[in-house]
This record gives C-alpha cells, structure tokens and sequence, in this order.
C-alpha cells in the first residue's frame, strides 16, 4: 500500500507513527530534526520534505503490508507514479485545517489511472487550531473525490466538555463507529480502549464520557447512519437491518465482524471511500489505520492475477530503479506471478535481454535484508541486473510464451524546465556523460540531450533540477557548472508542404547503393485531441492505424526501428533545435531492399521525417503554463494581480474558495451529500462551521487561480513574498503546453539562438 498525499500532509510522520507502533522502531524520528526512517537521503533530511519513494515490509497483528511513503511535491510526481502503478491500495491523507488541496487531486488521479481502486482516506493533523473533521469531509464531495466517503470514526477533540465551548484545538480520542468503542490516548501517548453499551440507558452512565459530553447525543445517530448508508451496497445487510426492532439502539447489537465484512467488499469494489481521523504526530488514529488498512484495503489476491500454483511462471514488474555506492544497481520489483528465488535467470521482454538475478533483498528504509525468495505479491529489491529499467517486464526464461506478456508500463510525465550542464573540464566530460546517464535510469522523469554540442538536463520543476545538481555531484562525485535555468519549448508542424519524394531515402549499405521507403503521413494535431505522453504530446499510429507504443517495447521488429527513428526526428526539430510536440503521425507503409538489415530503417525514418519537418518551416511555438493559486491578504490583492498580469499571467478566479480546478478548469459541481453522513461542526470546535482554510486568522486572506507561463515564474516565491510582506502563499500544477503569439515567439527564439 502507499501513503499519498499533498506536499506537508503528514505522510512521512505517519509512516514514522506506523513503524513505532509495529515495533519496528522504539523510539521514532521527525522530519523537523531529520531524523525519520524513510527520509534518508541528506537532501531530504537537509529540506524536511520527501524526494523518493521508500518502501518497507511492516508486520501488524496477522498482516504483512508493503508500505511506500511518497513525496507529496509535484517536482517528485514520478515516484508517485511508480508507486501506484504497482499498489494494491492507498492511504491518501488530507491536512485537516486545509482540506483538499491540488496535489490531493493530482495523485488521486494518478490512482484513477493505474486503477488502484481501494483506498482509506486519513484526517491528519486533527490536533492543529482551525481542523475540522467535518469540513475536511464535506470537501471530499465539493472537489468530486469520491461521491460516497463514510467516517468510521468520529474525534473527541477533548474529554472535557468545557473546552469544547472555549473553542480549544485538540483531539484526544475516538470513536470507532464500526466496533462500537471509545479509543483515549494519555499525554504519553498510549492508548486505551473502552467498549460502549448496546443499550440507551447505560450512556447516562458512561464512565469514559460526561453526560455533559456534546459528542455523546451524535454517536447512536452516527452509527445508525453509517449501518444505513453501508446497506446500500449490500442486499444481506439491508435485509438484516429490516429484520432488527424498531428501537432508536437496535442497529448497536449488529455484529462489528459482520460489518467489516460488507465494509470490505463496498471499498474493494470502490464503492465506498472509507475514512478515518487522528494526529499522525501524536500517533492518534495510527493503530486504527493500520486496523482498517488489513482489514479493507486489496491484498494480491483480491485483484486480477494469474492462477498461482507450485510452478507458476514468474512475471515481476520493475517500478523503480536506484543506484547504490555499496551495493550497485537495486531494481525494485513487485511479484505478479510465481516465486523468484536469487541466482536464478530472468528475461526481460521490454529489452529483449537475459539477466541473472544476483541477490534478492527486502529493503527497509536504507537498510536491508537478505532473502532466498520473493512470493507472490510481495515487493523487493533484485541487485545486479545491467540493463532493466522503470517499468520493465521481468519473466521466466523457461516459460510459455503467454507468460511473456508486458504488464502496463509506467509513464514519466513530460518535463517542463532544463538547464544547461558544463563540465568543469574536457577531462571530466565522459563522467559527466555516464552520471547523466545513470541518474535518467533511476530517475524517468529526468531528460537529458544535446543540442549544439551543449549539454542539457530537463526536469519536472526548479527544485527538481536542484535535487538532480545536488546527486550529481553527490552520488557520482561529477565536476560540473550549471547553467541559467530555462523551460523547455516545443515546436509545432510548420505550414510548407513536403517534397514529392520525402518518403525515399539513399545509401550506401555494403558498398552499394540502396534505397529505402518510408511513408508518413504528418500534419498537426487536432486542438481538441490531447496528444499521447508516451510519445511527449504527439500521436503516432502503425498502418492499422493503432497507437505505437513506446519504442523500447518492440524490439527487433522492423516497426521498432521506425519507431526509434520517429522518436529521434521529434526530440530534435532541423528548425528550432526544439523537441517536437502536437503532431499526428502515421506510419502508411514501407519497403527495404532485401538483404538490407532492418536496424537502417531507425536512420531512413529519422532523415526523411526532418527532412519533413524542414520542409514545413518553422512552426507554433509552445511553452509550458501553470495554474497557480495563490493565498495571500486583502491588502495584497491589488499588487498581486497587478504583478501577474505584466508577467503574461491571466487571473482566472478571485474568490475566498476554489471555483477552479487543479488542471485549471472550471468544477462543474461537487457531489451531493445525500446518502452521506457529515457530522456536525462541534465535533472540531476550533474549526468552527467554516470550510477548511477559511477559520480563524486566515478568515482576510483570498484566494487567487491564475494561468501564468512557467518562464515568468521561475522566481516567483521571491517576487511573492515582497509584494505580501511575506505572508503569500502559492502553489503550482503544470498546465501543458500553450501555443505563444508571434511576439513571444520572436522573443523564446532569440533566448535559443535562432533569430
């Protein structure tokens, strides 16, 4: 399972909480002082924020869970990827003072991509002034994260109900809807557990709650709702609450196991969103995560998977690819199909290579164990494999041919800032080379190519780019200079039509001449179509006029060279030296000589698609865009807006809430809240009846969406926090790539050299 969330939403804590109360750990870590398990790396421990994915076995009571801790910053979106391409559920948290937030959506979609459909949702940081448990739910439904969340807890912010009326932050306890029982946590820490009566009379008498208690007239109604909401699903519950007496107290002598059982079968078919609450930091709700995690999330057997016998062929997935100094090249992998013992030879089908599988690890943080086997379903680390990279199909090398089929890949997203890398010297060039190199193996989403003879490094955002200058010269010990920052452009088809004999390409192969055919169809891609990431925004089809996949999946057919030669001609455009976006490209036939190998179509298919290109001159340039929001007080309003708009950004939203979705466009509504129970706003008293974000001192502070390109921001914290005194607050999400008007591109094609 992984822990996903927005950035400082509290997954690494709660990892930490986790492995303390699984006894992993005796005494646990923080991110302020550096020190937790899965944030290792000195960037990380030096920044408080996580930049890789760390996976850990945890025991918990009869379970063992794979948990991934995950970055939150959009920069590190690939990690995310990864993780959720081999999960088969989430921990998804929300700060409860914020609510959901733009990076919460982004890897919810991430989820919905790689259909991770079982997922619990963790209501952390109830013990912060301005949390609110019931705003934070209701703003699963306003920003359409799920149509059906169902609180199987509600917080007892405090044992006394007086500072419930004095509006006191806090959260010292539980409710557990579904088990029928009062969780309290001391000062230490350490909890207690007290069963609640299963009839009316005997709450007047609570020795765990005053009757003066505001929560104690909510908990018979809540639990009566969640038992009526859940029998929506099931027939067999419906039935069985029918059959009870008609006594307000009836639904609390329903058996928790029986419950459970349809809870689980709702949240594996992802019909209801399970959530819960505590303080991760506090280690309040951690035990109930953990609970609810073994007892609702998938396990491998609960997805589609091969039928598992004695011999089942293996079948691995690679998600993740790491360099170490000690140990060398680390491919994580999960287990899809049989068991792999070490020393044992595997084929990899994306690169059409054997490899032997030297040692098996199961990784803990930055420390690991040795092991002779990964079962089914498990996650570990393979060491000496040479070529296998992110996303990778490993199987049996002795095994039927239907078992060498691909698993879904996993797609890096498109980068959107690079800078130029300058060896310090002539000497230290070829190790420069091979550092790039090896860093764009572990990490996907990091580019690199040359242009003009200048190194450049692509990346997902500045900080990004820093952590890649900062394991370059760290982990590969590169002796280098960076460059001035600037964001990647792409070029879009010129308007020329092409040479009649475009598609023929001369040679010399063995001492003759030869001619080789390759006929394309190329045009601009339609503005209504979004273009394939696989392929960097572009369409490319075969004959059948099917998507191609991505090159490396095709080895050694003759479509694989096209495909390596169509890849090569979009990186770089003969015009603008700019890698190629919006095209449409379809492959309509080809013919080569016989006894001409088919490895020259790679070279054919490169030289006459630039040669198209060239033909069609120069066209659209486009840079990337963000959509920023932006937080900030009344009295900053004015310059804020002033700043954006003379920096080419156009303001989309002025409001004290978001009408604007994270990608930028307009919500068309959250989901209703029938059939749901939000409980009400007494339940967090220094959250008031306020949305998330707009209690207390924030209650002056407004909320601007805007649309901005990505070069005139680079800066923009700096600018920020002059125009707000400091008191700004922003976040961004990548909004693709924009078409720029002649001006501006006049301007980006002097900034490249080619005006």
């Amino acid at each position: 399972m992984a822990l996903v969330a927005h950035i400082d939403s509290g997954k690494t804590t709660l990892t930490e909480s986790i492995l303390l109360k699984s006894s992993y750990l005796t005494t646990r870590g923080t991110v302020d002082t550096g020190s937790t398990t899965t944030d290792f790396l000195p960037a990380e421990r030096e920044r408080g924020i996580t930049i890789q994915s760390a996976s850990i076995p945890v025991k918990w009571k009869n379970w063992t869970f794979n948990l991934i801790d995950t970055p939150g910053h959009a920069d590190f979106g690939m990690e995310v990827e990864s993780a959720s391409r081999v999960v088969d559920g989430a921990v998804v948290l929300i700060d409860s003072v914020e609510g959901v937030e733009a990076q919460t959506k982004g890897v919810w979609r991430q989820l919905d991509r790689y259909g991770v459909a079982t997922r619990i949702m963790f209501l952390n940081k109830l013990d912060r002034p301005g949390a609110s448990f019931c705003a934070s739910l209701a703003s699963l439904l306003s920003h359409r994260l799920h149509p059906r969340p169902m609180a199987l807890v509600l917080p007892i912010a405090s044992f006394d109900p007086q500072h419930y009326a004095q509006a006191e932050p806090g959260i010292q306890g539980l409710v557990d809807l579904v088990k029928w029982e009062v969780w309290k946590w001391d000062e230490q820490g350490t909890a207690s557990r007290h069963p609640l009566p299963r009839d009316d009379e005997a709450f007047s008498s609570l020795d765990i709650i005053s009757a003066s208690h505001p929560i104690l007239p909510l908990l018979i109604p809540a639990r009566t709702q969640l038992l009526e909401n859940l029998s929506m699903f099931s027939e067999e519950l419906m039935e069985e609450l029918l059959s009870l007496p008609s006594s307000p107290t009836a639904y609390l002598n329903v058996d928790s196991s029986n419950v459970i059982r349809h809870l689980r079968q709702a949240t594996i078919k992802n019909e209801i969103l399970p959530v819960l609450g505590g303080s991760a930091m506090k280690n309040i709700g951690t035990d109930l995560v953990m609970d609810y995690v073994g007892e609702l999330l998938a396990s491998p057997l609960d997805v589609a998977h091969d039928p598992q016998g004695p011999n089942s062929p293996v079948r691995l997935l690679a998600w993740k690819v790491a360099w170490d100094k000690k140990r060398g090249w680390m491919t994580f992998v999960r287990v899809y199909s049989g068991k792999l013992t070490r020393h044992s030879v595997v084929f990899n089908t994306i690169r059409n290579q054997r490899e032997r599988v030297s040692k098996l690890l199961l990784l803990y943080a930055s420390e690991a164990e040795e092991v002779d086997e990964l079962a089914f379903g498990s996650v570990g680390v393979i060491l000496g494999l040479k070529y296998t990279r992110t996303g990778d199909t490993l199987v049996s090398t002795g095994g039927p041919a239907s078992a060498r089929t691909v698993l879904r890949e996993i797609t890096p997203p498109a980068p959107v800032i690079a800078a130029s890398i300058v060896p310090q010297s002539h000497s230290d060039l070829e190790p420069v080379q091979e550092a790039l190199e090896a860093l764009a193996r572990t990490d996907p989403s990091v580019r690199v190519d040359v242009q003009e003879g200048q190194i450049l490094v692509h990346g997902m955002g500045a900080l990004h780019l820093e952590i890649v200058e900062g394991r370059l010269r760290d982990e590969w010990n590169a002796r280098f200079e960076v460059g001035r920052r600037r964001v990647s452009y792409r070029e879009g088809l010129g308007p020329g039509a092409p040479d009649p004999n475009s598609h023929i390409w001369q040679t010399d192969a063995g001492g003759k001449q030869v001619e080789i055919s390759v006929t394309l169809d190329i045009r601009p891609l339609d503005h209504a179509k979004k273009g394939d990431p696989i392929w960097d925004g572009n369409v490319v089809l075969d004959e059948n006029g099917h998507p191609f996949p991505a090159p490396d999946t095709m080895a050694g057919t003759p479509q694989s060279y096209i495909a390596h030669g169509i890849s090569s001609a979009l990186s770089n455009s003969p015009n603008s030296s700019l890698a190629m976006s919006h095209l449409h490209i379809q492959l309509k036939q080809f013919s080569i000589p016989p006894g001409v190998a088919a490895s020259m179509l790679t070279g054919a298919t490169a030289v006459i698609m630039r040669n198209r290109i060239r033909d069609a001159g120069i066209g659209p340039i486009m840079e990337p865009y963000v959509h920023l929001k932006i937080s900030v007080t009344e009295d900053s309003l004015g310059k804020v807006v002033k700043d954006l708009t003379e920096h080419g950004g156009e303001v989309l939203d002025l409001s004290t809430g978001s009408t604007i979705e994270a990608d930028g466009t307009e919500e068309i509504g959250g989901y209703p809240d029938e059939g749901v129970y939000i409980p009400p706003s007494i339940l967090s008293p220094s959250g008031g009846a306020g949305s998330p974000g707009s209690s207390g001192a924030l209650r002056l502070r407004r909320s601007v969406h805007a649309l901005a390109p990505l070069s005139k921001m680079l800066d923009y914290s700096n600018r920020l926090r002059a125009l707000s005194g400091g008191h700004g607050v922003f976040e961004t999400t990548n909004a693709g790539f924009r078409e720029v008007s002649d001006a501006r591109k006049l301007e980006i094609l002097k900034e490249i050299g080619r005006a």
